[in-house]
């Protein structure tokens, strides 16, 4: 059985996006049973789970006796197991794997500047002055990613595993009107999100949250 890590409770502007959403939805695409176990601060800085994942984060996926962390790396093993992540076709799935290369090194890393301003320094003079570049660097590569995308349904024309990670970071700019700006990216956003694996990952994810509310 498979087990991962997520958070008992994050603040409203975190549910529905944490980590483990990720890895939630692609064994939700997977068809695969898996268990949760709900971590709090108390747990965070153990010795025990800082030997699992050394930042103290999740998730964290144990499976028989393999264990490991980021998002990313967890979501592609998911993916060999699954050939609607990852199709067996020797280009296809390359092409796969480099678009969750391309969601995390090129999208999340222009992307997380300008959602750390916003959500933790949005008073702060220095953050101030910071927003309009980190702005224009995010929309920029956003009008790069339209451009790729086009008129086609997935990137690759069918959904994959990297369709899953892009979707989980520009999720991340759901504080701001940037991805409705690109008609096709907003349209992309919302069919991935239809998909009933994305629901059921999301329903789990936000259940925790709402049982352990303060």
């Amino acid at each position: 059985m498979i087990t991962i890590t997520a958070f008992k409770w994050v603040p409203p502007s975190a549910q529905g996006l944490v980590r483990d959403l990720r890895v939630r939805w692609a064994l939700e695409e997977a068809g695969l049973p898996y268990d949760v176990r709900l971590i709090d601060g108390s747990v965070q800085r153990t010795e025990d789970y800082l030997a699992m994942q050394p930042f103290g984060q999740v998730p964290v996926l144990i499976e028989d006796d393999l264990t490991l962390f980021e998002s990313g790396s967890i979501v592609l093993h998911i993916g060999e197991k699954s050939e609607t992540l990852l199709p067996k076709d020797r280009e296809l799935r390359a092409r796969a794997v480099t678009w969750v290369f391309s969601a995390l090194n090129s999208m999340e890393i222009a992307i997380t500047p300008l959602v750390q301003i916003d959500l933790f320094y949005p008073n702060e003079a220095w953050a101030k002055e910071r927003r309009p570049g980190a702005e224009q660097f995010t929309r920029r590569r956003l009008t790069d990613l339209s451009a790729s995308l086009g008129d086609k349904l997935y990137l690759e024309g069918h959904f994959t595993v990297g369709d899953l990670i892009m979707v989980s970071v520009l999720r991340i700019l759901r504080h701001t009107e940037l991805v409705g700006e690109q008609p096709n990216l907003a349209a992309y956003i919302e069919r991935c999100e239809a998909r009933p694996a994305f629901q059921r990952a999301l329903e789990g994810q936000m259940a925790a949250f709402r049982a352990h509310a303060a």
